[in-house]
């Protein structure tokens, strides 16, 4: 007989090892902008090489890592990656008394270790929960893994007034991440019984089309799809560093109330991505961009802030709950890897065009940013219609 709650002691420890994850690796995303552009002096056009090699190299770990899970164990593959994040708490240290070259390295090292694991913690996750409960299931993991970010972004705030060095916060990191990796080992993968009732009863037919149209989907809005730190530089050199995290807070806030919502709701998959995802994620970059290009006040880009972040909750949510949806548990892995591979890849184009662009003016790169997301919109709208009842 099927659980009657979506929440069990694994899905707990999982979402737990995500809290603590982001709360690590977060602070660093937050501050990496702040520390390369504004302390370091290097241009965003180098900031944006730097988050395309982190995400274009981490597409290829997430599809092996995806891979490597299906046949070796998603615990297994999942426990690895999270214990080389970590580097990433290195890059204070390495780029203050090394240059950036090296901090970009580590950086890169660190970021791919986390997309290796990331396919990985999906999968095991699905396995602890049934077909009803999968968007529950997600919501509440991507609701723990941006309350860790919000976590982040809060302590971040109360670094930065307190005058830290970002060499020492950074190190600071090393301690919730560890933490992350604790929790991935208390995951009991034995007597899984949620696995094997949904098995047994499960009869749907796999569609190919929809997951090639949401790789597709994905990849443009990869495009489209740039690091947060953009939305922190510009607030920040608009008014000081404090302000330009708290946009990153707001994101991430609205972000983990929307997973929860969203995965909480019977939305039909399909039109929650274009319309509530990909669709809103074009309309909030475009406001965040005008309200800057037009010098409205800080008011204006914290609604483009608030508008990001729901989408961004909701593509975080339903995107890995069509996946399970239209996936064989034995593929599972394989499949979360590909939609992390096809996101890095845009990711990699998505982040140099932002940089480069942003150098002349950041309205020429939230602009860019806002058409992609829209034409990614059309696209999985059309390619998903019809293929996936829900």
């Amino acid at each position: 007989m099927e659980r009657k709650s979506f929440l069990n002691a694994n899905i707990v420890w999982i979402s737990l090892s995500a809290f603590f994850a982001d709360t690590g690796y977060q602070i660093i995303l937050a501050g990496l902008p702040l520390f390369l552009v504004l302390k370091l002096g290097y241009s965003t056009a180098i900031y944006g090489l730097t988050i395309a090699i982190m995400y274009g190299g981490g597409s290829l770990f997430g599809l092996a890592g995806g891979i490597l899970s299906d046949k070796f164990g998603r615990k297994r593959t999942a426990i690895i990656g999270n214990s080389f994040i970590p580097l990433l708490s290195f890059i204070g240290v390495v780029g203050e008394f090394f240059g950036g070259l090296g901090a970009i390295i580590l950086a890169s090292l660190g970021w791919w270790s986390r997309d290796f694991r990331t396919p990985a913690r999906r999968a095991l996750l699905k396995e602890f929960t049934s077909k009803r409960y999968a968007s529950k299931s997600f919501g509440f993991l991507h609701a723990l893994d941006i309350g860790g970010a919000l976590t982040a972004a809060a302590l971040l705030i109360i670094f930065l007034y307190l005058g830290f060095d970002f060499n020492v916060i950074f190190l600071f990191t090393i301690i919730p991440l560890a933490i992350s990796t604790l929790c991935l080992v208390l995951v009991n993968t034995k007597n899984n019984k949620v696995t094997k009732v949904r098995e047994s009863k499960t009869d749907k037919k796999i569609s190919s089309d929809a997951y090639r149209g949401l790789l597709i989907a994905t990849a443009l809005y990869g495009f489209a799809y740039y690091s947060l730190g953009f939305p922190v530089l510009t607030v920040a050199q608009k008014s000081n560093s404090i302000l330009g995290v708290l946009t990153y807070l707001i994101i991430m806030g609205v972000s983990a109330v929307t997973g929860y919502v969203i995965g909480s709701k019977n939305i039909n998959v399909i039109k929650g991505i274009s319309v509530l995802g990909y669709l809103l994620a074009g309309i909030g970059s475009i406001l965040f961009g005008y309200a800057y290009a037009l010098q409205s006040g800080i008011f204006l880009l914290y609604i483009g802030a608030v508008i990001i972040g729901f989408a961004f909750g909701t593509i975080e949510t339903l995107e890995p709950t069509l996946v399970s949806l239209v996936s064989s548990n034995k593929k599972l892995g394989t499949k979360m890897g590909g939609l992390t591979s096809s996101r890095g890849a845009g990711l990699f184009i998505g982040n140099l065009m932002m940089g480069v662009l942003y150098v002349f003016s950041p309205i020429y790169s939230y602009t860019y940013a806002a058409v992609v997301a829209i034409i990614a919109a059309v696209v999985v709208y059309f390619f998903g219609k019809g293929l996936l009842n829900r």
